[in-house]
């Protein structure tokens, strides 16, 4: 059975952000804690249906929330996306749910982009968070899949003709991923404009007013290394879900992390790419949801 999310708007660091909040179902007084849900660059929180239903009925708050410049959160009027101005979007999301359900623990879950945000967030502020759930995003970035997921961000400017048209882009992108045969699903990750279908997130967020951020400069350095530094703050339970198929996180990509945060998890899903969630979504909410059991309702 499908669960209708009620919806949520929390303030962020100077603009709006929408969010999905999936409740216990059946009830379970009280919750077994929270869980706020980031999607990666490029997507919106709708990516995250299936994870937040199947927390709801097992008994969490799930919150799914669009990062600025995606989905139905606003646009910054500056087109700044970069990671500090984020960063703080997430230390907001999280006073707001902490403020409206009190005394729960709390677990960030973040893929790829919305990953990277919270691992800085959390390292930079250690009592953010009782727990950190890294999807497919590590301190390290392969060059490869990185400059992979920058093109397919890029593609379309114009945007599409037909949704058909745009599902072929996705495929493309991850073939491995059987395609859908209802398509109506796109039009939750696409806005229809003058009759074209567009990528429902700003495209200044590829070109940031935070320069730290733009992939295509040696100041994406400065990110690795703000990432490394707060990677070794982060005392709070860490697992790391890698897709086995995924050109982001390599093998060397996983021992640099257990380097910078010995007691982190992993946990490798085969046949996954870099869209582990959406590419095996029962492996994927099987293991968070064995992780949170352990790492914030026993500790609760």
């Amino acid at each position: 059975m499908t669960v209708d999310p009620g919806t949520v708007e929390i303030e962020g660091a100077g603009l709006s952000l929408r969010g999905d909040r999936w409740e216990p179902t059946p009830a379970v007084v009280p919750a077994r804690g929270i869980v706020i849900l980031l999607h990666g660059g490029g997507q919106t929180r709708h990516s995250w249906r299936r994870t937040g239903e199947r927390l709801g009925r097992a008994g969490w708050i799930a919150y799914a929330i669009d990062l600025r410049g995606h989905g139905e959160s606003d646009w910054d009027s500056d087109g700044d996306y970069g990671m500090s101005v984020m960063t703080e979007d997430v230390r907001n999301m999280i006073q707001f749910v902490r403020a409206r359900d009190p005394g729960l623990g709390i677990a960030v879950v973040g893929a790829s982009l919305g990953g990277k945000v919270a691992l800085i967030a959390m390292g930079e502020d250690p009592d953010l968070a009782q727990a950190l759930v890294l999807v497919d995003i590590a301190v390290r970035v392969e060059v490869t899949g990185g400059r992979r997921v920058r093109d397919f961000m890029r593609s379309a400017p114009d945007g599409f003709a037909s949704l058909e048209e745009a599902s072929e882009v996705i495929s493309a992108y991850n073939p491995h991923r059987p395609r859908p045969k209802n398509l109506d699903g796109l039009k939750k990750n696409l806005r229809l404009l003058d009759g074209r279908w567009h990528w429902h997130w700003d495209p200044r967020v590829m070109f940031p007013g935070d320069a730290e951020t733009h992939p295509d400069t040696p100041i994406s350095s400065v990110i690795y290394e703000r990432s490394k530094i707060a990677a070794r703050n982060i005392s709070a339970p860490v697992l790391l879900v890698r897709g086995k198929e995924s050109d982001v996180v390599s093998d060397e990509g996983v021992a640099e992390m257990r380097e910078l945060i010995p007691h982190a998890e992993v946990v490798d899903v085969r046949e996954a790419g870099h869209m582990v969630a959406g590419d095996d979504n029962d492996v994927f909410t099987a293991n968070l949801l064995d992780y949170l059991q352990r790492s914030i309702e026993s500790h609760s």
